[in-house]
């Protein structure tokens, strides 16, 4: 049988098995999406972000390279997807209409999308700085649609996403205590003479155990001298005595992800006094982020307040100048929600239930890196932690 048939025959026996959510919490979301829309002006608009199009209806699936869209407008949202994908729409995704294309056959996604998006009315948005907008899909847009206005929606959902609700706030918990046991499972496995990949592995069984989906990132663990290096990952190196080893962790628990950040020394020795300098800052760091993080305060004061703790260390590491970026539902290859960054100069205002992780690793080049981190919610006076990490820099010998 060919997309359409195989479409109609789990619509009869599986549609809606999936969803990860009641309906109700995804009126919620469509109800704001409704308001930001009226607000702009806006008869439709175009999603193409994978967590985007998950946030509204729910689609979910580990194939987030093809194209796939969501027409959305108050009164109709249409899926499309290409053909092997119209089971996981099927079977997860709330929707009015799915609509498929050969996989093979990209080309012929513009005609429907064109016709459908032009149906709904003559200003339509886009996410223009967002992921999995194809610039193809955009110039064959404007050349068939050439009455209509294509806008710039940037942003519009994001404001959207960065409040989590009480459904949402269950899934980063499940996730922490996932996260967790992926935590004290690596810290077992760091040893002298064992490797970067051993540590992964126990975590990642670890979480697969404890009831994480696939991931958005996969573990991340390095030692040594390439702990020093932002984004390196383990790939078979031996852990040698007296390195710190670096790990990063998310499980993903109906896609919301709450990451941790944690530092172990290899070895029987008492971490060095620059190591300790460097986690105490990191820790120091931490705590005045979390009495910044307030709502009124804007991202930006409390990555100032972050950066006067950080000042006594600033010339020695190397630090990325985001001190914490919301999480929420992602899909490889990050858990990083885009909707809200703490750093310099963002002038959005923190509101009770925003998550946030952490990310504080501080890099000596070519020496090596401590980072910790905890996932936090905003609270009614300062940020709490979700994820309970434990913040002492110890080494693997204790």
């Amino acid at each position: 049988m060919d997309h359409v048939a195989y479409q109609l025959k789990l619509r009869h026996m599986l549609a809606g098995r999936e969803s990860a959510f009641p309906d109700a919490e995804y009126d919620r979301r469509q109800r704001l999406l409704n308001s930001k829309m009226s607000d702009n002006g806006l008869d439709a608009i175009l999603i193409t972000h994978p967590s985007d199009i998950y946030y509204l209806t729910g689609y979910n699936t580990f194939e987030v390279s093809v194209h796939t869209a969501l027409i959305y407008g108050p009164e109709r949202c249409v899926l499309q997807v290409p053909s092997i994908e119209t089971g996981p729409a099927i079977a997860c995704a709330r929707c009015d209409e799915v609509i498929g294309y050969r996989w093979e056959g990209p080309g012929e996604v513009l005609a429907p999308l064109a016709d459908t998006l032009g149906s709904m009315g003559p200003r339509i948005g886009m996410d223009c700085w967002g992921g999995g907008l194809r610039p193809g899909i955009v110039d064959g847009l404007r050349q068939r649609l050439g009455r209509h206005e294509l806008l710039d929606a940037s942003g519009i959902l994001a404001s959207i996403k960065r409040v989590k609700s009480a459904v949402e706030l269950e899934c980063l918990h499940q996730s922490a205590r996932i996260t967790e046991a992926g935590i004290l499972a690596a810290r077992g496995a760091v040893a002298v003479g064992s490797t970067d990949n051993k540590v992964a592995s126990a975590a990642a069984e670890a979480m697969i155990a404890a009831g994480s989906e696939f991931m958005s990132m996969q573990p991340i663990v390095v030692a040594g001298q390439r702990s020093s290096v932002i984004h390196t990952n383990h790939r078979r190196f031996t852990i040698a005595d007296r390195e710190p080893v670096f790990i990063e962790l998310g499980s993903a628990w109906q896609r919301y992800t709450a990451p941790i950040m944690h530092t172990v020394v290899a070895g029987s020795e008492t971490p060095d006094v620059r190591m300790l300098k460097v986690f105490d800052t990191c820790r120091h760091v931490y705590e005045r982020l979390l009495a910044a993080m307030r709502p009124g305060n804007r991202f930006g004061d409390a990555a100032r307040v972050a950066n006067e703790a950080l000042r006594p260390i600033q010339d020695e590491v190397f630090f990325s100048g985001v001190f914490g970026y919301t999480v929420g539902a992602q899909f490889p290859p990050s858990w990083v929600e885009g909707s809200g960054f703490v750093a310099a100069g963002e002038n959005v205002q923190f509101e009770e239930n925003m998550v946030f992780h952490l990310p504080l690793c501080f890099r000596i080049p070519g020496v090596w890196g401590i980072g910790f981190s905890d996932t936090v919610r905003v609270g009614i006076d300062a940020a709490e932690p979700i994820t309970r990490n434990d913040w002492r820099l110890t080494s693997s010998g204790h």
